[in-house]
This record gives C-alpha cells, structure tokens and sequence, in this order.
C-alpha cells in the first residue's frame, strides 16, 4: 500500500521520517537520497569534519540501524528522475515507487562559478556535500595558497579553517563589504577584524574577472587587473533551493517550492520542507536556509500528514563557528533601521530595530545575549535600548 515518500535525505528528510515514526505512523515509508551515506550534519563538514576532528560515523544523525529496525525503507545511491503527479509515482533509476503523501525535502545547490572563466578546473570546490569536503580536504595543507570567493558566512567559515591549517589565504568580496546581504556593517567589522588577526588578506569591492591554469588552478585574475597564484579555490557564492523536479512536475515555484501554512505544495498530495520551499509570513513569503528550519518545518509537515492541520511558525535562529568565536543569531533583520551594539568584556552583540521594535540579534561569543534576545523575539517584545548599550545593565532585567 502507498505511503508517504520522502525525496531528499538531509536534515529535513530525516526528521521528517523519525516524527512520522514516533508519532505513531504505521503506513510505509521510503526516504530516497542520492549520496551514499545515511543522513548527515552539514555545519561541521567544513569545520570539525575538514579539520580531521570529526569522524565520518560522528556525522550520522542516526546510526544506519535505525531505519531498517524503524521500519523506514532508505534508499541511497538514489537518484528521482521524475515526478509522475497523475500516476502518484516518482520515477527512479530502479524503478517507480508509489506514494500516497510525496515530501519534497530536496535541499539546496551551491552556486558555482560558470566553466567560462576557470570555474571547471580541478582544485576549485565548493563546500556542501560530503563529497566536496572530502575532495578539497587534501589541499588544506599548512603554506598552500587559496582563495575564497565570497565573503558570507560559508566563505568566512572556510577562510578560518584554511587559515587555521596554516595556508595563505585570499578571500575576495565583490559587495563593499564581507556580510553585506545578511547583516550590519557592525557585525562585518567585528569579522573583518577576526580574520584579519588571523593573517586573511579580506579584500572588499572586488571580483574575479577569470580563474588561471591548465586542467588544474594556478592563479586567478581579479577585477581589478592584479594576479594572484593560487593552488586551490573554495566558492561561496550562496546556494539556490533545488526545485528542478518541481518545476518539472509544473508544481508552484516562487522563490522555492511554493506551500501553504501546513506546508502543502500546489497538488495537495505533495508537500515541502526545508531550504527548498518557500512558505507564508507577514503577509509575503519567506525561505529559510538553516538547520532549525529544515527540522521544524519538516516535524510541522510531518504532523500535518498526520492531520494535525497546524499553520508552521519560524522561530529562526543560526549558528557560525570561526576560530574560537561562536557566533549565534536570533530573529531576523530584515527591514532594520537601527542597530545597537553591547560589548561586555570578551562578548560583543548586535542588536537590530525597526522603529521601537527588536527584529534580531547577532551575539558573538556572548550567548546570554542571544538567549535573551531570541526569547524576546519570540514572545513579540522589545527591549529598551539604552539598556542594551550598557554592558553594566544585567540583559536578564529586559524580561518580563
């Protein structure tokens, strides 16, 4: 009997299948991935994992076991072909499984540089998949050469790995700033300085006319005329939702998959979650690209296909590790017009308004803040700003 299929085996997928699970599901379920490993964590691929500080097991979100004796029938190495909306059947390599409720939990691809300027020549990487850690791993060697392409938080993670390692490294920015899309100019030059402690060479408003080298990198171009040699390129460029297969399935795409409050697709039978759909907030629509927002969303879908019916709420909140600063970000900022920052001996935050209303944190190695913060977001208050500014006042007071 048809039951619900899962497509997509990332954090989203796998959440998904252990709420049904432990909701007391019964009906079949199939989680289809097209790695060939069981669902993993993604933040420390290009921290802990690059490092060598993490083992590969360690990345698990569940020991392979638990699918089989949970009864959920995981297929890796797997590739969906095709979305057959009229026959309730997507379409692999192997053959065609029948669903009753489809989730599309397909995640999001990397933006690569186009083959036209040097983009397809080996030692250029992008960081998403394990597969990608595991090719670039090898040249993050203490004295090798590398630039970074982009100057938002994936690229700052790898810059700070990379330099780490020891490596001479180069990251290039074509915005005027690094983090110029998703925070204040406050938050850039508290990184700004980090890296530059760290012996990164930053360099802002400039981009990368073409890579160099023959089959292999060995040097790039940059938009201001200069070279530099290189023996490895990392890309961080942002990422895109992957909606191929919905788009030729011709469900609703806008700025993703396209869902409602309960996270339904355009066919009814066929629901999102995670960075590939988009959902209804504030009167427009929202995509959020985090791991908090793949699982929620994901356990909201799940409930739903149990028939809970329930509208999905973000409460979003991110995380970056650089060096030894923990940054973690409560809310978001979007349409802010001011900022505030506190700095109270080692801890340093940011925090954003529209008008008297607080919209998000960025707390850097300062978790009170954020805690403080996020809990205040979340229950729709705001906090005085004077109050903020001074590293004396004692944040617990801004709760009611």
């Amino acid at each position: 009997m048809a039951g619900v299929v899962v497509i997509g085996a990332g954090q989203a997928g796998a959440a998904l299948v252990a709420r049904l699970r432990g909701d007391g599901y019964d009906g079949a379920i199939t989680l289809v991935g097209e790695e060939p490993v069981p669902p993993y964590q993604r933040p420390p691929l290009s921290k802990k994992y690059l490092l060598g500080d993490m083992a590969l097991e360690r990345l698990y979100l569940r020991p392979e076991s638990y699918y089989a004796e949970a009864g959920i029938d995981l297929r890796l190495d797997t590739r969906v072909e095709a979305i057959d909306r009229a026959a309730r059947e997507v379409v692999t390599g192997a053959g065609r499984i029948g669903y009753a409720h489809l989730v599309l939990a397909t995640g999001s691809v990397p933006r690569r540089l186009p083959p036209a300027i040097g983009g397809d020549l080996g030692g250029v990487h992008v960081v998403r998949g394990l597969a990608d850690v595991d090719a670039m791993a090898p040249g993050f060697v203490a004295g090798a050469r590398v630039l970074i392409v982009g100057g938002g938080y994936i690229g700052l993670e790898a810059a700070a790995v990379a330099a780490s390692r020891g490596m001479t490294v180069t990251l290039i920015e074509m915005a005027d700033r690094i983090l110029g899309r998703v925070a204040a100019p406050e938050t850039s030059d508290y990184f700004r300085a980090l890296h530059g402690r760290h012996g990164v060479d930053i360099r802002e408003g400039l981009g990368l006319e073409r890579l160099l080298g023959e089959g292999r990198v060995q040097g790039a171009r940059l938009s201001d005329g200069s070279e530099i040699a290189v023996d490895m390129v990392v890309v961080g460029i942002g990422i895109a939702p992957d909606t191929a297969l919905a788009e030729a399935a011709g469900l609703e795409i806008e700025n993703g998959v396209a869902v409602d409050a309960q996270g339904r697709t355009s066919d009814p039978a066929i629901w999102a979650a995670g960075d590939c759909a988009s959902f209804p907030y504030r009167g427009g629509r929202l995509r959020l690209e985090s791991v908090p927002n793949a699982i929620d969303m994901a356990e909201c879908v799940a409930d739903n296909i149990m028939g809970r019916g329930a509208a999905y709420v973000p409460k979003p909140w991110f995380w970056s590790d650089q060096y030894d600063v923990k940054l973690q970000i409560a809310g978001l900022n979007t349409g802010y017009d001011r900022v505030v920052t506190r700095a109270a001996g080692g801890a340093y935050s940011v925090w954003y308004f529209r008008g008297a209303d607080l919209l998000a944190v960025d707390a850097m190695n300062d978790p009170r803040a954020y805690m403080v913060g996020k809990r205040l977001i979340e229950a729709g208050q705001s906090a005085d700003p004077a109050r903020v500014a001074d590293p004396e006042a004692d944040l617990k007071g801004l709760l009611g």
